[in-house]
């Protein structure tokens, strides 16, 4: 078990990183969404597409 751990250590330590990475992304969408915060921004005026549909339902609310 030391031998696989010693020689796969690298790849151990950027999976580990990796995950904290995708674990604290989620952790922060979570939290936005608690506060209400919406991922587009609903920034109607500079929006590029003008058909997103993100000024509507902001108006809904």
């Amino acid at each position: 078990m030391a031998a696989f751990l010693s020689a796969n250590l690298a790849n151990i330590i950027v999976l580990a990183l990796v995950i904290l990475m995708v674990v604290l992304a989620v952790r922060s969408l979570v939290i936005n969404k608690k506060k209400g915060v919406h991922s587009c921004g609903y920034n109607c005026p500079g929006c590029s597409a003008g058909s997103c549909g993100g000024c509507e339902s902001a108006k809904q609310k």
